[in-house]
């Protein structure tokens, strides 16, 4: 029937990301690279398929606040990801520079 208390610690951890993004998001408009920055023109972009898609953690900012989340990598250049991440219903998206990503797989 597995622990318990693991699960009830997996909805408390959930509930406290989940309260931390929503606290930062009143900080400010969530950022996002720029067209500029993405130089899609000139730079690849990969698309991943729903299979292929890794849950990382990432550092995003919210106007001047920033904040690790638990997110799935959905797009990428060479120099940045694209991430979708999600608080209760809230559905977020944006660019940030590969380095903010951390690859590593996660829950």
């Amino acid at each position: 029937m597995g622990n318990p208390g693991a699960s009830l610690q997996a909805t408390y951890d959930m509930r406290s990301a989940e309260s931390a993004i929503k606290s930062a998001a009143r900080s400010g408009p969530l950022q996002s690279l720029t067209d500029r920055e993405l130089d899609v023109r000139n730079q690849p972009v990969t698309v991943y398929p729903h299979a292929l898609q890794r849950r990382v953690k990432a550092w995003v900012r919210f106007g001047p606040e920033s904040i690790r989340v638990d997110a799935k990598l959905m797009r990428s250049t060479p120099l940045a990801a694209g991430i979708e991440f999600r608080a209760g219903d809230d559905r977020y998206r944006c660019w940030v520079w590969g380095n903010a990503v951390d690859m590593q797989q996660h829950g």
